[in-house]
């Protein structure tokens, strides 16, 4: 992404809740800010006359979808900023298909929710329920740290943080990660047989039959990829 300029996507220092589990999945973005009386007098009045309902942290969390993963903006709130907990951490699991939920702000019962094998990344976790917060945009554009979040966005996260990438370059990044995967597949078998030095190898190898060797390994494996995804 910031071949492209984009330098911004990539967001970490959560607490991470299964740190083997990749997370991949469509962003539904939620917009939490500190309350302010006026304001959400005004918000709640329209929701009540439009919906006949209050707006709160289930009015977003009933409208997910198969494939989604949750991206909460709570400002780094820990007490009283707790998106979840173990029950409705079970519903998203339930109703995303276990796509993923990705808060800057808190959790609680965090021995129920390990149970629970959806990804998860949160910055605390804490006892107290979601107070003193109004919603202000559901598939709205949201921060998350240094990250402005789009609805859409394709989410990856792994143990170490989440990247959130653009649409439009959801398959050129997906490609790429294949090829990056293959190529660090080659290298540690190259390094396993004992016979090179490593900057005989990493990163790209000088001699020409280990160049065309790996081509030809490259073009295999991508080959195989694709048949496993029924790609044409």
């Amino acid at each position: 992404m910031q071949a492209k300029g984009y330098d911004n996507q990539y967001a970490d220092g959560f607490q991470v809740l299964h740190p083997g589990k990749t997370m991949v999945g469509r962003a539904f973005t939620v917009q939490f800010m500190p309350m302010r009386e006026d304001v959400d007098g005004v918000v709640q009045a329209k929701s009540k006359a439009a919906t006949g309902k209050h707006l709160h942290n289930q009015t977003a969390i009933d409208m997910l979808q198969p494939g989604d993963v949750l991206v909460v903006d709570l400002f780094g709130k820990k007490v009283n900023g707790t998106m979840v907990g173990d029950k409705l951490f079970f519903y998203v699991n339930q109703a995303t298909h276990s796509g993923g939920l990705v808060v800057d702000g808190s959790v609680r019962d965090l021995d129920g929710i390990s149970e629970i094998a959806m990804p998860a990344y949160f910055r605390a976790v804490d006892p107290t329920p979601i107070g003193q917060v109004m919603l202000t945009g559901i598939n709205v554009p949201i921060r998350i740290g240094g990250v402005t979040v789009m609805p859409g966005d394709l989410v990856v996260g792994d143990r170490e943080g989440v990247y959130f990438v653009p649409p439009q370059f959801v398959k050129e990044v997906l490609d790429k990660a294949d090829e990056t995967h293959i190529h660090d597949e080659w290298t540690k078998k190259k390094f396993a047989e004992g016979k090179y030095k490593s900057s005989e190898i990493y990163g790209s190898p000088s001699d020409p039959k280990l160049q065309q060797e790996y081509k030809e390994y490259l073009q295999k494996r991508l080959d195989e990829i694709h048949k496993q995804r029924g790609e044409k």
